[in-house]
């Protein structure tokens, strides 16, 4: 379950809707005392705080303890700014993991991107810190034509920062992104997806310009992010993602963003009572999950890639998503 506990946040990244958002709403621990008992009855065992910016959330430990107590893993992703000073209230309160998103492969470049002076050399600071408490490292990156002769350095920083997990997605705008020369993507960043996972941090997921040359050819023609495989997909069958200003649900944590209107979730309350599964919720989960795989543009790598596992697999192992 991921839940955006908030819509501030502290940086100014120039492809994100809440780039500096002084938005005032905030999820409360009484909020999440209400929603836990249906969490529970749905099964939840995993917790995702978004944002906005979470560390901006002044009852973030709270509601991490909250859910631990209640036998959920807990889990935050944040810029990375305020980590340093927070990671160690956050692992005391039970935090399981921490995603910190790094775009560049040092502050001259990261930072630009974020528009935030010191947050490259606060998140990996963070980061260091969460692997030594035991805390689960992990890093978001957002890959675009700015930034991918970038990643195999930043490989290499991950690794010897401790980090565990990886993700890369490609940079969505609401316009096409065009690459100069395909080929040259695939010679900086295929050997990234091939090297020894014992000596180097792999990324999860597909490979953000697809793993096929169809699913390539789609993303460097016509800016179609890699999706599920198919025939359906199941990442809505086990993911809720709640946003919690406008008492809204959805079956994947990329749905929220999509800006053609289409479904729109489904309301959290069944009227005055907190319900996820509700008829509602059912009908968007079985619309995405028949025809994502054909109309979704802006999947993740890592929803992709465990679509993917849990067809071939039937399982996969903890935060893989």
């Amino acid at each position: 379950m991921f839940i955006r506990i908030l819509e501030a946040c502290n940086a100014d990244c120039f492809m994100c809707e809440f780039a500096l958002s002084r938005d005032t709403y905030r999820f409360t621990t009484g909020d999440f005392a209400a929603l836990l008992p249906a969490a529970i009855e749905a099964g939840v065992g995993y917790v995702r705080f978004t944002g906005g910016e979470p560390l901006m959330h002044p009852d973030l430990a709270a509601l991490v303890r909250a859910g631990t107590d209640a036998g959920m893993r807990m889990s935050v992703i944040t810029n990375g700014m305020m980590l340093p000073r927070q990671i160690e209230r956050l692992a005391e309160a039970g935090l399981a993991q921490v995603i910190v998103s790094l775009d560049g492969s040092s502050a001259d470049t990261h930072d630009v991107y974020r528009r935030s002076p010191g947050m490259f050399d606060n998140g990996l600071r963070g980061l260091r810190r969460a692997a030594a408490l035991g805390v689960l490292p992990r890093v978001n990156t957002v890959v675009g034509p700015h930034n991918y002769q970038q990643m195999p350095e930043l490989q290499r920083i991950l690794t010897d920062a401790g980090v565990r997990q990886w993700e890369l997605s490609p940079i969505k705008l609401d316009r096409g992104i065009k690459y100069p020369d395909p080929e040259h993507v695939r010679t900086v960043c295929d050997p990234i997806y091939e090297a020894d996972p014992d000596t180097l941090l792999v990324p999860l997921g597909k490979r953000f310009y697809g793993d096929t040359p169809e699913e390539q050819e789609l993303f460097f023609s016509d800016s179609v992010t890699p999706r599920p495989t198919g025939p359906v997909c199941h990442v809505v069958e086990d993911v809720i993602y709640i946003d919690a200003k406008n008492e809204r649900t959805y079956g994947c944590s990329c749905l929220p963003h999509r800006e053609d209107g289409d479904i729109g979730g489904a309301p959290l309350r069944d009227g005055d009572v907190i319900a996820l599964d509700t008829p509602a919720f059912r009908r968007h989960v079985a619309h995405f999950r028949a025809v994502g795989p054909r109309s979704c543009n802006g999947c993740s790598t890592t929803a992709a890639g465990y679509s993917d596992d849990i067809a071939r697999l039937g399982a996969v192992r903890p935060w893989q998503y």
